[in-house]
This record gives structure tokens, C-alpha cells and sequence, in this order.
């Protein structure tokens, strides 16, 4: 049940948040009248990827990570995108995939060995590969998507970023 809820409803929501962040980046082109594909090819540094990579990557580690805990295949998508309606297209499709997850589909994920071919035959348990690869990755490339459209005036915040809190009185 606990690898259910650090992935299924947290990648959902933080999916979420991209894709409303994504609808302002798109509002913000528009306002200040450029190309939103100036936003889509941006990047923080020379030798990082852009905007539209960290997208991709993104959707791909929530979805092969919950892939390899629970042993389901994955969407697989052509890495084409080329506008924001295509991302969101990407983000909306990695969210239906998680809609058909329940927490028993997690059972023995701690315990699963996982390995990624570029790991040349090592692997990890379930439980290190959601810590240790599965939730720093993700949040990296969230972070730095966000990251390269705060840095192009895009006005987004913390609160964009966290997306609702489900407060209580």
C-alpha cells in the first residue's frame, strides 16, 4: 500500500500540476506576445536538455517506475512532441495509465529486484530503486522543467508547483 501512495496519487497530482503549469507557460507566450516554442526549446545550462526533454523524462520515469514495481507494461511514446499540446497530450495519457492501478497491484515491491539496461547487469530492491532513482528523477526533472520557465518569466510559484493542499479545518 505505501508504494501505491508514494507513486499512483502523487505522480497523478504532481502530473497535474505540470500540465496547469504548462497552460500558464502557454498564457505567458501569449501575453507577451513570442513564440511558445522559444519556451519548448529553453534550457537552464548549454549542456542540460531542453524544456520539452524534461517533459519526456519526466513522464517516463513516473511511468517505467510504477511499470517495474508492480511488473506492468508501460505506454510507450516516440519522444516526437514538439508543441505544448502535444506534452500535455503525454502528461494526460501517463495519468490515464495510472488510473488503472490499484495499491494490491503493488504487493512485493519492495522486495522486486529492478534493473535498467544502462545498470550493466546491477540491480536494486524495489524499495532503493522508488527512493533512491524513482522519486529523486522524477522531482529533478519536475524542478528543472519548472526551473527553465521561472527562468523565462513565466509567472509561476511555489504554489503552482506543490498544487493543492488537502488542508483541513
Amino acid at each position: 500500500m505505501l508504494y501505491y501512495h508514494a507513486t499512483i496519487p502523487q505522480f497523478t497530482k504532481m502530473l497535474g500540476n505540470m500540465s496547469a503549469i504548462l497552460d500558464k507557460a502557454a498564457k505567458s507566450a501569449s501575453e507577451r506576445n513570442f513564440e511558445v516554442s522559444v519556451l519548448l526549446q529553453s534550457r537552464l545550462a548549454p549542456d542540460q536538455f531542453n524544456f520539452i526533454r524534461q517533459i519526456q523524462i519526466l513522464c517516463d520515469t513516473a511511468k517505467s517506475g510504477v511499470a517495474l514495481l508492480t511488473e506492468k507494461e508501460a505506454p510507450v511514446h516516440a519522444d516526437n512532441e514538439l508543441t505544448l499540446g502535444e506534452l500535455q497530450e503525454r502528461i494526460k495519457s501517463v495519468i490515464t495509465y495510472f488510473n488503472s492501478f490499484t495499491p494490491t497491484d503493488f504487493e512485493g515491491a519492495a522486495e522486486r529486484r529492478v534493473t535498467r539496461p544502462r545498470w550493466e547487469g546491477k540491480t536494486l530492491s524495489g524499495e532503493e530503486f522508488l527512493h533512491q532513482y524513482v522519486l529523486p528523477n522524477f522531482y529533478f526533472h519536475f524542478t528543472t522543467a519548472y526551473s527553465i520557465l521561472r527562468h523565462n518569466g513565466v509567472g509561476v510559484g511555489k504554489k503552482d508547483f506543490l498544487g493543492d493542499m488537502p488542508y483541513k479545518k
